[in-house]
C-alpha cells in the first residue's frame, strides 16, 4: 500500500491498514442504538431544571446524568467524525455525522439553563459542595465554569447559541468537502509514470529531484484553488465572522482574547511568540540562503523549499519499520509508555494510508472511553510521514496517559499542551536516529529534516498566527475580507519570513486559502509554542534523570486538571517568558550553522 502509486477506494483497504473503532461501538447498529439512547437521554434534561440548590444530593444527581450524558456524546461524535473523514465522500458517513449533530444540537440546547445555573447557586452552598468529597469529579469543571461567570448569558441566550452550534460549521465543512473531495486536481506525469495530485500526494511531489515536476505539480495544484478563489475567500471570511460574532455576544475584547481565555493564556504569550521569531527572521533567511547553495539554483522557488538537501535523505521506511524505528527511540520514555504505543501502532489505533476522498494530512483523537485513534496518510519514501506518526504517537501516549489520570470532567487537555507531547517524541527521534547516524551524509541528511521541521513547526505557524491576527484585526476595523485583501496580506508574510532569496509565482499567496486550521481561530500558534516547550523539556528530559522523566510523566499524567501555563510548569518550562521561543530559535540557529558545516557550504 505504501509504495502504491495508485489511490485505492475505501472498500479496498486491507482491515489490518484500518482503525477498530470497537471500543466505541462494535458495530453501525450499536451507534444506531447509542444514539437512540442519547436522544432519549435528552427528553430527561428539562426535570432537573431548578433543582440545582435544593440539595447537595440533587445537585450531584444533575452533574452525573449531566456527565453521563456528555461521555455518551462524545462516544457517539468520534466515532461518526473518524467515520466520516475515512471517506468525506461516503453518503452513509456524512449521514451519521449529520444526524448526531441534528441530534445534539438541540439536546445541547436543552442543556442551555446549566451554566447559568450553577453561577446563580451562592458561594456557599457551591463552596460546601465542593468540599464534599462526592463532588471531587467535578470540582475542577465547576471552578472553570464559575471562572466564565462574566461571559455566560441568560438561559434563552445561551440555548440560541447552542442551536446555531450545527450551522456555525457551514463554512469549515464546505472547505473540507471542497478541497478533499469536489476539486479534481488532475495528475501529474513523472519520469515514474503519472501520478495522481491530491492534497496528500502534493507533500510527496514537492520533494521529486525533478525540478520541472515540482513546477507543474505547484503551478497544477494552486491552479485548481485559483478556479475556486472566491468561494474559498468567501468561506475564510464568513468563519472570521462567526469568530468576531461570537467574541462580541460573549462580552469579549476581540475573537483572540475570545479564543485565549479557556485555556488562560494571556494574550502576551502570543504577541511574545510573534514578537521574538519577527526579532530572529535573519536566521530563517540565512537558512533559504543556505538551501539555494545547497541545491545550486540561482533563485529559490516555493517549490523548492520541500526538496531533502541531500539527495541520499530518500529512503524508504514500511510503516512496520518505522515503528520499530520510533519505539526504540523512545526507550528513554521506559517500558510502559513504549510498549502501551507500540500495541496501538499495530493493533488498531491508527487507519495506516490514503484512500479516495479520505482526509488529507494526520491527526490523533482521542476519547476517554475509545482508544486514542490515530489518521495518517502515510508515505513510505517521506521521512517526514516516520516523524509525523511519532507526533501523532505523541498526542495518542497523552490522551491515553490522560485519560487514566483523571474524571472524565478534567481528562481532556488543551491544544496548547498536546502539542507539546508530540513534539517531544519527535526531539528524541531525531536525537536517536542522529546520534547513531554512519556519516556526515546521513547526519547531513537528518539535520537537514529536523531544520525543515523545526521551521514548520516554529516560524511557519508562528507566520499563520500572524496572518489569522492581521486578518481579524481587519475584520474589526470594520474593513471587509475579500479574497484581494486577503492575498495581499498573506503575500506581505510571505515576503517578509522567507527573505530575499525567494522568488514566489502569482498563485503562490493562494497559499492562505488551503489552511484548514484557519477554521479554528487562534489555533496555530499553539503548534510554535509547543515546540518552544518540547525542546526545552526534551532538552531537560535527556540531560536529567529520574526526577525530570517524572515531571514530563506528571504532565502527561495531568490531562484537564490545570491551565497549561501551570502544566507545563511541572515539567520544567515557564511559557509565559519568552525565554522558551528565544531558546527554541536559538537552536534553530545552532542547527542551520552545524548543516551548513556538514554540507562544506
Amino acid at each position: 500500500m505504501g509504495r502504491n502509486h495508485d489511490i485505492p477506494l475505501r472498500k479496498d483497504v486491507a482491515v489490518g491498514d484500518r482503525w477498530n473503532l470497537s471500543r466505541l461501538f462494535d458495530s453501525e447498529a450499536a451507534w444506531e442504538a447509542g444514539l437512540k439512547d442519547y436522544e432519549s437521554g435528552g427528553k430527561k434534561i428539562a426535570g432537573y431544571k431548578g433543582s440545582l440548590g435544593t440539595s447537595a444530593e440533587a445537585f450531584l444527581s444533575a452533574l452525573m446524568f449531566n456527565r453521563d450524558l456528555s461521555l455518551l456524546e462524545e462516544r457517539l461524535s468520534t466515532y461518526a467524525h473518524l467515520r466520516q473523514t475515512e471517506d468525506e465522500g461516503d453518503n452513509d458517513s456524512r449521514g451519521r455525522f449529520s444526524r448526531f449533530m441534528m441530534a445534539a444540537t438541540p439536546i445541547q440546547g436543552e442543556w442551555a439553563w446549566l451554566v447559568p445555573e450553577i453561577q446563580a447557586l451562592s458561594e456557599t452552598f457551591v463552596g460546601k459542595c465542593m468540599a464534599d468529597a462526592r463532588f471531587s469529579d467535578f470540582a475542577v469543571w465547576l471552578d472553570r465554569i464559575l471562572r466564565f461567570k462574566p461571559h455566560i448569558l441568560s438561559e434563552k441566550e445561551e440555548k440560541l447559541l447552542a442551536l446555531q452550534a450545527e450551522t456555525s460549521q457551514t463554512p469549515s465543512e464546505t472547505f473540507s468537502v471542497l478541497t478533499n473531495v469536489d476539486i479534481d486536481f488532475g495528475g501529474v506525469e513523472t519520469p515514474e509514470g503519472r501520478r495522481p495530485l491530491s492534497q496528500s500526494t502534493f507533500a510527496s511531489l514537492m520533494q521529486h529531484p525533478d525540478r520541472d515536476v515540482r513546477r507543474r505539480a505547484y503551478l497544477q495544484f494552486y491552479a485548481s484553488y485559483d478556479g475556486h478563489k472566491n468561494t474559498i475567500g468567501a468561506l475564510f471570511a464568513g468563519s472570521a465572522k462567526l469568530d468576531e460574532y461570537r467574541s462580541q455576544v460573549r462580552n469579549f475584547g476581540g475573537a483572540r482574547a475570545a479564543a485565549l481565555f479557556p485555556d488562560n493564556v494571556p494574550e502576551s504569550v502570543y504577541d511574545n511568540l510573534v514578537g521574538t521569531v519577527n526579532a530572529n527572521l535573519d536566521v530563517l533567511h540565512g537558512y533559504y540562503s543556505l538551501r539555494r547553495r545547497a541545491l545550486k539554483l540561482d533563485e529559490l522557488r516555493h517549490y523548492d523549499v520541500y526538496l531533502p538537501l541531500v539527495p541520499e535523505a530518500k529512503a524508504e521506511h514500511s510503516y512496520e519499520e518505522a515503528t520499530d524505528l520510533i519505539c526504540a527511540a523512545l526507550a528513554p520514555l521506559g517500558d510502559e509508555y513504549v510498549s502501551t504505543l507500540r500495541k496501538g501502532l499495530t493493533d488498531g489505533w491508527v487507519d495506516r494510508y490514503e484512500n479516495k476522498g479520505k482526509r488529507s494530512g494526520a491527526f490523533s483523537a482521542g476519547s476517554f472511553a475509545g482508544d486514542p485513534y490515530i489518521l495518517l496518510n502515510y508515505k513510505s519514501d517521506v521521512m517526514r510521514s516516520v516523524f509525523t506518526m511519532a507526533h501523532e504517537g505523541g498526542h495518542s501516549m497523552h490522551s491515553w496517559y490522560s485519560a487514566r489520570s483523571n474524571p472524565y470532567m478534567c481528562y481532556n487537555y488543551t491544544i496548547f499542551e498536546a502539542e507539546v507531547a508530540s513534539t517531544f517524541n519527535e526531539q528524541l527521534l531525531f536525537r536517536y536516529m542522529y546520534d547513531r547516524a554512519q556519516s556526515d551524509t546521513a547526519r547531513a541528511s537528518l539535520l537537514a529534516n529536523k531544520v525543515d521541521d523545526t521551521l514548520a513547526t516554529l516560524f511557519r505557524q508562528t507566520m499563520f498566527a500572524e496572518f489569522e491576527k492581521r486578518t481579524h484585526e481587519m475584520l474589526e476595523a470594520g474593513e471587509p475580507l475579500r479574497i484581494d485583501s486577503l492575498r495581499a496580506e498573506y503575500r506581505k508574510l510571505l515576503e517578509r519570513y522567507f527573505g530575499s532569496e525567494m522568488r514566489f509565482e502569482e498563485t503562490s499567496d493562494l497559499e492562505a486559502m488551503r489552511i484548514p486550521h484557519f477554521y479554528n481561530a487562534f489555533y496555530v500558534y499553539k503548534y510554535a509554542t509547543g515546540i518552544s516547550a518540547s525542546i526545552a523539556i526534551s532538552n531537560r528530559v535527556l540531560g536529567g534523570g529520574k526526577k525530570e522523566r517524572d515531571d514530563y510523566f506528571a504532565f502527561l499524567r495531568s490531562g484537564g486538571s490545570r491551565f497549561p501555563i501551570e502544566a507545563l510548569k511541572v515539567a520544567g518550562v515557564d511559557m509565559s517568558t519568552p525565554a522558551p521561543v528565544e531558546a527554541a530559535c536559538a537552536e534553530f540557529a545552532a542547527n542551520v550553522a552545524e548543516l551548513q558545516r556538514l554540507l562544506r557550504l
